[in-house]
């Protein structure tokens, strides 16, 4: 089909407000990571301090929400709105974004530029999110089970270590790549996340071993995290940490995926139809929603906006009468109900 056709900014805004609202900050990006960061060794410390199993159980809910929003960071450094740097751009997604909750920055901007040409269309390489919702909710509390179980954890795991294992041979190997065109699959294996919790079943070389130096950032990135834990106050904060990782990022990442894309219009011409944007009070935006990703409507109309700027664009549409023209959900909860039926 089609590529989906682009909004032009200047319905809303002149040229002065457009340039001033795409143009990334040079301290806002490095700020949201670090917070991103504080406050998740904040929480794993105070909680491994307290020696309490509530405050055990408080770290591990709120840690994902910060690890799901180093994700969401990485994915402001896909579209270049981390920095106006583009190396420190990249390095800020890749390395204190990305690499540690197992991402890559580079093949994931390959595989999601395609999200955003083709969304909710045949070519939208994450149409299979969306595309099995409706659903029943005795199937969605079976994902949930999984989830927080750390069954969906091991799973992804294990398939992106068999890549990473493919492209480690090749490289021991000295296989040499041609490299013809960009891949969208070497950013699948864990970027995306489908009804069995893991996508891509094949991978060529080069996408096996793009996976390879993933995990390999990922690793170095733990071991980094777990020799400062035993230094400062033995193996509990990195624990916490990765209970979460193991558990509640798992199941905010999928409730994020339902909400952005489920039960939205697909195969549309119009672009206000292809997301949802969802309200979203304190206790979401600290686990579900964090660093503005609730305005995804926003951002699929206006992909250059950074995510700190996304409530101005949302007001400016509100103020221009179009968000009776949008998808808008009143909250996480109303887009789970809308989204699962009973059986």
């Amino acid at each position: 089909m089609p590529a989906v056709r682009l909004f032009p900014p200047d319905r809303f805004f002149d040229r002065a407000q457009w340039s001033a609202i795409t143009r990334p900050s040079s301290w806002r990006g490095i700020w949201l990571v670090a917070h991103a960061w504080i406050v998740s060794v904040a929480l794993v410390g105070l909680a491994a301090w307290l020696q309490n199993p509530l405050a055990w159980l408080v770290a591990v809910i709120f840690v994902g929400g910060r690890q799901l929003g180093l994700a969401i960071l990485m994915h402001e450094g896909a579209h270049g709105a981390l920095h106006p740097s583009r190396r420190l751009n990249n390095f800020l997604g890749q390395w204190l974004a990305g690499a540690a909750v197992g991402s890559d920055l580079i093949a994931y901007r390959t595989y999601h530029l395609q999200h955003h040409k083709y969304t909710q269309q045949p070519e939208d390489p994450d149409l299979a999110l969306s595309k099995p919702f409706p659903t029943t909710r005795a199937s969605l509390w079976r994902k949930v089970v999984r989830d927080l179980s750390g069954q969906t954890f091991v799973k992804q795991r294990m398939a992106q270590f068999g890549f990473a294992l493919v492209g480690l041979k090749a490289m021991l190997r000295g296989e040499a790549v041609q490299k013809v065109g960009a891949s969208t699959r070497a950013g699948t294996p864990f970027n995306k996340q489908s009804d069995d919790g893991m996508t891509s079943p094949t991978i060529d070389v080069a996408g096996a071993m793009a996976v390879t130096r993933a995990v390999g950032r990922f690793l170095l990135v733990q071991a980094v995290l777990l020799g400062a834990s035993l230094a400062l106050y033995g193996w509990t904060p990195y624990l916490l940490w990765l209970a979460g990782l193991a558990t509640t990022f798992q199941l905010y990442l999928r409730i994020r995926n339902i909400a952005e894309h489920a039960c939205t219009t697909t195969g549309s011409d119009d672009p206000f139809t292809h997301a949802r944007t969802t309200h979203a009070g304190w206790l979401a935006r600290a686990t579900v929603a964090p660093y503005w990703v609730n305005y995804h409507a926003e951002h699929h109309l206006f992909m250059g906006v950074p995510c700190y700027r996304l409530p101005q664009v949302h007001a400016a549409l509100g103020r221009a009468g179009k968000h009776d023209s949008m998808t808008i959900a009143p909250s996480y909860a109303a887009v789970l109900r809308q989204v699962t039926a009973a059986g």
